[in-house]
């Protein structure tokens, strides 16, 4: 009786305050409206011990309920993760264990890889079912705002390449390479030779093979190694995605490790979440401990003023930041849509469990982005200590003298990755559907 009238209480008191479209069904068959709406969340509390989660309603507390089959939840992720948020931030307060902690998390080399295999090597398949066909999980760019997830994560890639001035015959290496994307399309445009390494077995498979598949076993590398065993030098350095599993305090010498992988006239572009809070804090209400509990394990966020610090502090020149937020959030709203449109297949792929997990994680993501509590910088640097003219006069070079039209979007090829042209000896270009046979590069 005492948790029933806490309940009630805790009912009352909300109800009072805000309006929401939200109804919480009771282990007795009872039911609550929290407005006059028609309900788009449905919280059903399945016996009494049920409602402590809901007496303290934080992000951690309401979304292990939910994973661990404690309550259940109907209704599409966008809805839930907005009306979970609201019981948050109107009951609880936004300090002590439910502020923007800051967590010191230990990092190995063998807790690195375990955490990503942990987030990664969930299958192939599974990953499919919501991102775009070449697999690109990380950021897009939609330059005008109505392309394709497909289109704008092409344009992404093309966004990065221009940002470090790639030329044909360059060495490229990318740290956290995914499923190849990036490289596949820096060795097709540009005809660099790349070295892509990944921590995931996964992805590892499958970006060889899809290098294989497009004829690109000369100009392009996946490696299974972490990047601190890289050895040697390269003209262009790209990490998309990746440093939020390096550790606040280990970015320093992250970024000296590229300092020391850079060639002396090299560009290097990092592109990462950090999080807006000033002192390196996690998103309130719990959010963050939810993730490093479920999804990331020993991931953290430094905010953007850490990271050109650190970057500094690894003897590199910040030469250009830009903010993709919006980019970001858009990106995580269609991978909810997507996640949600193939729900069954996701539960036979991945299990009960591991669906409510992602669920909520796409959706508060999305949720997160929109409102300013993490954010996705692009960060482009060079060796400090170089003399001035090193440094290009303007951006003018990130976009071509010709942007695609709005509407405007990239053809597939049919292995579901982007057509793309082939760089001429006179700077001209040429459209292909196969990869260019380029004899005169020496590969190491």
């Amino acid at each position: 009786m005492f948790v029933q009238n806490r309940l009630s209480s805790w009912i009352d008191g909300i109800r009072r305050q805000i309006a929401l479209p939200l109804r919480i069904e009771l282990w007795n068959g009872q039911h609550v409206d929290f407005s006059s709406e028609a309900p788009r969340v449905t919280i059903r509390l399945p016996n009494v011990s049920a409602a402590r989660y809901l007496l303290t309603p934080s992000l951690s507390n309401l979304g292990a309920a939910y994973v661990e089959g404690a309550i259940e939840v109907k209704g599409r992720a966008h809805d839930m993760i907005a009306v979970v948020n609201a019981l948050a931030r109107t009951t609880l307060k936004a300090e002590g264990k439910f502020a923007r902690v800051v967590r010191g998390i230990a990092h190995s080399k063998r807790q690195d890889a375990e955490a990503i295999r942990y987030h990664y090597d969930v299958s192939n398949e599974f990953y499919q079912q919501f991102l775009d066909p070449a697999m690109v999980y990380s950021c897009a760019y939609f330059e005008h705002g109505d392309e394709d997830l497909a289109t704008a994560q092409v344009k992404k890639i093309d966004h990065i390449l221009r940002k470090i001035e790639l030329k044909p015959n360059q060495t490229l290496l990318d740290i956290g390479c995914g499923w190849g994307a990036l490289v596949i399309r820096a060795a097709r445009q540009y005809r660099a030779r790349c070295v892509g390494v990944t921590l995931s077995e996964n992805q590892f498979a499958l970006a060889k093979e899809r290098v294989r598949q497009a004829g690109l076993e000369h100009l392009v590398e996946i490696r299974l190694q972490d990047y601190r065993d890289v050895r040697g030098q390269f003209d262009r350095i790209t990490s998309v995605g990746m440093f939020e599993h390096v550790g606040v305090k280990h970015l320093p010498e992250y970024f000296a490790a590229i300092h020391k992988l850079l060639a002396p006239d090299g560009v290097v572009m990092n592109h990462g979440i950090t999080t807006t809070d000033p002192d390196n804090g996690e998103t309130p209400y719990g959010g963050g401990e939810f993730i490093d509990k479920y999804v990331f394990p020993q991931g953290e966020l430094a905010h953007i003023g850490h990271v050109l610090k650190a970057m500094q502090q690894g003897k590199l020149e910040v030469s250009d930041v830009e903010n993709l937020r919006r980019h970001y959030a858009r990106t995580c709203a269609i991978w909810t849509d997507n996640f949600e449109a193939h729900t069954e297949r996701v539960r036979t792929l991945a299990g009960d469990k591991r669906y409510r997990i992602w669920h909520v994680y796409l959706a508060g993501c999305c949720y997160a982005f929109e409102q300013d509590w993490i954010s996705l910088y692009q960060v482009v640097g060079r060796k400090a200590g170089q003399r001035s003219a090193a440094l290009p006069w303007s951006r003018q070079h990130m976009y071509p003298a010709s942007a695609s039209p709005a509407g405007a979007h990239y053809a597939l090829t049919e292995d579901g990755l982007p057509a793309f042209s082939v760089l001429q000896e006179d700077g001209g270009a040429r459209m292909t559907s196969a990869p260019p046979s380029i004899n005169s590069f020496n590969a190491t």
